[in-house]
């Protein structure tokens, strides 16, 4: 392999689409290495500790509930894992699974939670009420600016796995 490719092991993307290194579509995902590259360093980045002022936890819960909302089975248990090791409390967790946000007592998160749905099943028109809310929970500006950018992250993710899950049911019927 060449100094372009991509000779570490399975990336998050690879692991949620379940590419086999031996497979044509891990190959062919490796062919712009560059791209899988920068894929990774952006997960890393938006769920690295200290990164912004949003809390890890929140932003893994933001990932959770939008992998979920999105259907992404393999993203959410990918999340949903990353923030039970983390020790989230078991209430959370039952509000993100019944996506009954209205249980949740720290209005921050939930004012996080209700922005992330909005833009998620809504993107063309977000909600003006979620972006008050946010401003009425504490979050700043900034961290708005970041958090719209983690969930356009977390909806490339869920895509990119999609259709590499696509292309590896191709492969396999080939």
């Amino acid at each position: 392999m060449n100094a372009d490719k991509l000779t570490e092991a399975a990336d998050l993307i690879d692991q949620v689409a379940g590419l086999d290194p031996a497979g044509a579509v891990f190959a062919a995902r490796r062919a712009r290495a560059n791209v899988s590259r920068a894929t990774q360093s952006a997960c890393d980045l938006f769920f690295a500790a200290g990164s912004g002022d949003l809390p890890v936890a929140e932003r893994l819960a933001v990932a959770y509930y939008a992998s979920s909302l999105s259907r992404s089975d393999s993203l959410a248990r990918h999340y949903g894992a990353e923030l039970r090791r983390r020790g989230v409390e078991d209430r959370i967790m039952d509000a993100l699974d019944s996506k009954s946000l209205a249980q949740l007592a720290d209005s921050r998160l939930k004012a996080l939670l209700v922005f992330t749905q909005a833009l998620i099943e809504r993107p063309a028109e977000g909600s003006e009420a979620a972006l008050g809310a946010l401003r009425a929970a504490g979050v700043a500006t900034p961290d708005i600016i970041a958090l719209a950018q983690l969930v356009a992250f977390l909806s490339y993710q869920v895509r990119l796995a999609a259709g590499l899950r696509a292309m590896k049911l191709q492969e396999q019927r080939s």
